[in-house]
């Protein structure tokens, strides 16, 4: 059973008397009169990151994805829990060193507080994020314009590199084999771009399952349709470097998920605003397409107007 399907059938009816639960169908938990934002998270090892060989890396891959569902409804994190599964393998003195420096860094960087958490016995490694802020108002899912500009942040398709990359399934130069893997660990979150965002975007969701996949989910109670410039998608100068030397398909990278930057709508006429405000924040913000009438079907079309099919829209839990 899909994810959405299971929520929807098993759980969505014992929200309705909860407005703060937007009916399990959006990034966050919102108390619009506390100025309340919650998110939680889960991640399993195997699953949601590759093994648990760089604990210290490995956590603050799990903390940057958990505030970013914050971030991209133009909240700013504040406060996190932390609970984690794991056995006398995975939670070594060392491990348990590594994981606490690392998480002093991410609290340092991102200034967050850790709040409290648990800890349970267990051979399977997962670790579940709590992560808490206080705003007046968020930016919903769902809240697309007809003919808005759909716009993102940053590039896509890096962090998928560094997993093929940590799979063995891409070899390439050591130079670059850092820069990807470093990309999958530590993706570049945007917390400067908050206030910004509420003042701009229609509508918004952090990219982490895929670009096609998590677009769908931002307007899937809405009756709009999406067209995407596969040109315009942005991927680094380093992805198209590895495209071109192994002869891979930049097609394969850009919905694969795990990139952690912001997809919003906006109002054409923001669009003068929004590359202003890029450039003042040296953030990278690229309009990749357009908000259709729902008679349109969604596509992904590049600059000569034909179609581009995808062999993986993004990622689901499938029960």
């Amino acid at each position: 059973m899909h994810e959405f399907r299971l929520i929807k059938k098993y759980f969505t009816k014992l929200s309705k008397n909860n407005k703060g639960s937007l009916r399990l169908n959006d990034d966050v938990f919102f108390d619009k009169s506390k100025k309340l934002v919650i998110s939680v998270d889960t991640y399993v090892n195997g699953t949601h990151f590759v093994d648990f060989k760089r604990p210290d890396l490995v956590i603050k891959k799990i903390i940057r994805s958990s505030i970013s569902d914050l971030i991209c409804k133009g909240v700013k994190p504040l406060y996190y829990f932390i609970s984690g599964s794991g056995n006398k393998k995975t939670f070594t003195d060392s491990n348990l060193k590594k994981i606490s420096k690392s998480l002093g860094q991410e609290q340092n960087k991102y200034k967050i507080l850790l709040c409290g958490g648990d800890t349970v016995l267990s051979n399977k490694l997962s670790f579940t994020i709590t992560s808490v802020g206080y705003s007046k108002k968020i930016i919903h899912r769902n809240n697309a314009k007809f003919n808005d500009d759909i716009y993102v942040t940053g590039n896509l398709g890096d962090s998928y590199a560094g997993l093929e990359i940590l799979r063995k399934n891409i070899s390439t130069q050591k130079s670059l084999k850092k820069y990807f893997i470093d990309k999958y660990y530590l993706p570049k979150l945007h917390p400067n771009l908050i206030n910004n965002l509420l003042s701009f975007a229609n509508t918004s969701i952090d990219i982490s399952d895929g670009l096609v996949t998590d677009l769908e989910k931002l307007i899937n109670k809405q009756k709009l349709s999406y067209q995407l410039i596969f040109d315009k998608i942005p991927i680094s100068k380093s992805l198209e470097q590895l495209i071109r030397s192994k002869k891979l398909s930049k097609k394969n990278f850009i919905s694969q998920g795990d990139d952690y930057q912001i997809l919003f709508t906006a109002n054409s006429s923001k669009s003068r605003i929004i590359a202003n405000i890029g450039k003042s924040l040296n953030i990278k913000i690229s309009k990749i397409g357009k908000i259709c009438s729902i008679s349109q079907k969604s596509q992904i079309i590049d600059q000569n107007g034909k179609k581009i099919r995808l062999i993986n829209k993004g990622y689901y839990h499938q029960f």
